[in-house]
């Protein structure tokens, strides 16, 4: 095997890491409202969210060619391929991809392990701007595509950035205040039930559009990565080994079940019950398949938990926890430039030490930093027998439930 393949290999396990971790990460965003009602099981809940992702991964590569193009300028000015980057069997622009997940991957776990649902797009594309950043500088990375329009990172990443959470907020508080007074008059049982089955189906849109949205933006990352080493020449389409790939990481993340965020979620933020869970799922799958369509890289994150927000405001005299929405939103404005700074650290180390050392150090921290917060996690777990917990305002995750006394001590 040529060190080029090995590299390659490296980052494309790694980019799988990634949508593995995309998966349970976000699991909470089509799944915490239903778990939260009742409407669904834990596990249930889980396992059609998987089957959904999985399903989704195919209906579209609009974000999948967005992730390729927008975020490395990968072509000169005369729209041909950078030479600098391909030189070499395209080993600069490998290490910036592979630094870019790992710091994408790390910021993925941090904040599953603190229960933030922060967006683990913006971990990704902050990863790969800080690597590209530290390898090409600021002109690496292609900020406002060719200048005639909105695209790019700008146009495909910043403005649905900060535009997609607003929109959530003001449809789903519009839905949530419909849904009440048309229903006030129903008795309240009756009301209750029949919504449950209407998030079911809500609920299932959410994870479709998910995988329509979040698995491509892996896909894209790999096909970088082949454009790389002349594997792949083709910037219009995604190959179909990734794309089968993709999908089944991704499912397999989310069938996993992310509960540390979906009990921030479906318990910390709002007072959830079916009606309002039914119009925050709508308004979130409507919004983020809107925005599939139209190739905006957005947070399916910052979308459902826009809606969530929306629902507490659209019901009168909904409790909604402004200090745990305090603390999501201080997430979201620091996802990408601290993914950003982990991406520039990791592409210093590997380019130090070398074509093959740098990856491979690269990779290995990124599994010892995985392995790190993963035993942490286990200290306070959380899973699907306890992530309907009643909340306590001074812990993100349920305390651990106390050891049982012995008979004769009882006694």
């Amino acid at each position: 095997m040529s060190s080029q393949t090995f590299v390659l290999a490296l980052v494309v396990v790694t980019a799988l890491g990634f949508d593995f971790t995309n998966g349970f990460h976000d699991t909470g965003n089509a799944m915490a409202m239903s778990i939260a009602t009742g409407a669904l099981r834990p596990r249930v809940a889980v396992a059609l969210s998987g089957i959904l992702n999985l399903v989704g991964a195919f209906l579209s590569v609009q974000v999948a060619l967005t992730v390729t193009n927008a975020v490395v300028r990968i072509q000169d000015g005369t729209g041909a391929p950078r030479a600098d980057l391909l030189a070499g069997g395209g080993g600069a622009l490998l290490l910036i991809v592979l630094a870019g997940l790992v710091g994408g991957v790390i910021w993925n776990l941090l904040t599953w392990l603190l229960g933030l649902p922060s967006s683990s797009s913006h971990a990704l594309f902050g990863g790969l701007i800080g690597a590209t950043i530290a390898g090409l500088g600021l002109s690496g990375v292609n900020w406002n595509g060719d200048g005639s329009k909105l695209d790019g990172v700008v146009g495909k990443v910043m403005l649905p950035a900060l535009i997609s959470p607003v929109v959530a907020v003001l449809v789903a508080s519009v839905g949530t205040w419909l849904i009440f007074a048309v229903t006030r008059g129903v008795a309240a049982g009756f009301a209750q039930k029949r919504f449950r089955w209407g998030q079911i189906g809500t609920a299932s849109m959410v994870s479709l559009a998910h995988g329509t949205n979040d698995a491509q933006k892996t896909m894209g990352v790999i096909t970088l990565a082949l454009l790389a080493t002349g594997r792949w020449t083709d910037l219009t389409s995604i190959p179909v080994w990734v794309k089968v790939a993709c999908a089944a990481a991704i499912a397999a993340g989310t069938w996993l079940g992310g509960w540390r965020i979906i009990r921030t979620l479906g318990k910390g933020l709002v007072e959830i019950d079916a009606p309002q869970g039914l119009a925050a799922d709508a308004s979130t799958a409507t919004v983020i398949l809107a925005s599939s369509h139209l190739g905006f890289a957005l947070s399916t994150t910052h979308v459902a938990t826009g809606s969530i927000l929306g629902t507490g405001i659209g019901r009168p005299g909904a409790q909604v926890r402004w200090r745990v929405a305090g603390r999501m939103v201080a997430a979201w404005l620091i996802t990408l430039p601290a993914a950003a700074v982990v991406g520039g650290v990791m592409w210093w180390i590997g380019h130090l030490l070398g074509d093959v050392a740098g990856p491979v150090v690269i990779f290995v921290v990124l599994l010892a930093a995985a392995l790190a917060m993963y035993l942490r996690s286990r200290k306070a777990p959380v899973g699907a027998d306890n992530v309907n917990d009643e909340w306590d305002e001074g812990a993100a995750v349920p305390a651990p439930a106390p050891a049982p006394v012995p008979q004769e001590v009882a006694a």
